[in-house]
C-alpha cells in the first residue's frame, strides 16, 4: 500500500486548497491539499515536510497527525496533518497545481469537483476544533 500525506494548511477560520493540474494523471481538476507520496525511508513527518517545501515553499513548524483515509480497500493510505504554523512564503511552485486557494472552512465543501469526498467530513471535523 502507498501512503501519500496532505498537509492541510490552517489560518484563522480558513484552509489552504491547492487546484490540481489539468495535466495530473491522478484526480486533475480536482481540488485538494498540498502533499504527496512518502519516499522509501521516509516517516510520514519528514514526507509532510519535504512536500510542502517542493510544493507550496513552506517548512511547517508546527502540526498535528488526523485520521488517514484508506482508498479503494488499501490501495493507498492516506495521511492528513492539520499544520497551523510554517515558516516562509506561500507559493505555487511546480506544476502539479494549477492554483492555490484560502477557502473558509464553513463553506469548503462546496467547492466543486473535491478530490475526495470524505474532504467534507475534515472541514467539519477542524471546524470543531
Amino acid at each position: 500500500m502507498r501512503d501519500i500525506v496532505n498537509g492541510l494548511l490552517l489560518q484563522r477560520d480558513s484552509i489552504l486548497l491547492a487546484h490540481r493540474s489539468q495535466t495530473r494523471s491522478n484526480y486533475p481538476g480536482t481540488w485538494s491539499f498540498p502533499g504527496g507520496h512518502v519516499e522509501g525511508g521516509e516517516t510520514l513527518e519528514e514526507a509532510l515536510v519535504r512536500e510542502l517545501n517542493e510544493e507550496v515553499g513552506v517548512q511547517p513548524t508546527s502540526w498535528r497527525q488526523l485520521d488517514s483515509f484508506i482508498y479503494n480497500s488499501g490501495e493507498a493510505n492516506f495521511h492528513f496533518f492539520a499544520v497551523d504554523h510554517w515558516q516562509g512564503q506561500l507559493a505555487n511552485l511546480g506544476d502539479e497545481h494549477s492554483e492555490l486557494r484560502w477557502v473558509n472552512l464553513g463553506v469548503a465543501h462546496e467547492l466543486p469537483k473535491l478530490t475526495f469526498p470524505i474532504y467534507a467530513d475534515i472541514f467539519a471535523a477542524l471546524l470543531q476544533n
